[in-house]
């Protein structure tokens, strides 16, 4: 493992299923499962961090202190390039409000029902804005970008535009510069 950290005080950092070359993760990291972790070149994980699905992050990726991934049996694939912000919440997995269930993780798994588990995709050149929550079976296309405190749902969105507010309303096409430079990590 190639990657620069001190000593993690959550986990064995040699427990993960894959960390590539120039990794930074923060001492404070909380991975709770780390054989279902994979961390691309060049990305980073900062301090106060808690992740407890399976993660697969791609290359030159930043998560931000304070994010919190979670739901069990659900992954979360990050794009390369890509960046949750602050106190972001991503739920791969999450009650089902309108019906019972009993899917809390403290119940044993005999007894489990209900609740709903969806992997989520963020593509590549995706910014995830402060306070954003992201629920299970979303996906940001490439290029989107959404600002604080957005509520992103399972629904159809559009590359390169960009969202806001807990509705995820569309605020147009981003704007976009040194299109050639972006070309050349396609």
């Amino acid at each position: 493992m190639a990657g620069r950290f001190s000593k993690n005080i959550f986990f064995d950092l040699k427990d993960l299923k894959h960390c590539g070359e120039n990794v930074i993760i923060g001492k404070t990291v909380r991975i709770r499962q780390p054989h279902l972790i994979s961390i691309g070149d060049g990305s980073i994980i900062d301090d106060f961090t808690y992740i407890s699905s399976a993660l697969e992050v791609g290359k030159h990726c930043h998560i931000a202190s304070n994010v919190s991934i979670s739901g069990g049996k659900g992954k979360l694939s990050i794009g390369d390039y890509s960046t949750l912000s602050t106190h972001v919440s991503v739920h791969c997995g999450s009650s089902y409000y309108r019906a019972l269930s009993m899917d809390l993780p403290s119940i044993p798994e005999e007894l489990q029902f209900g609740g709903v588990v969806e992997n989520v995709n963020i593509g590549r050149f995706v910014t995830v804005g402060a306070h954003s929550c992201i629920l299970p079976g979303a996906y940001l296309p490439e290029g989107s970008a959404y600002g604080a405190y957005t509520l992103v749902k399972k629904n159809a969105l559009i590359s390169y535009h960009l969202y806001a507010g807990y509705k995820c309303v569309d605020l147009g096409k981003r704007v976009i510069t040194n299109m050639e430079i972006l070309e050349k990590y396609k």
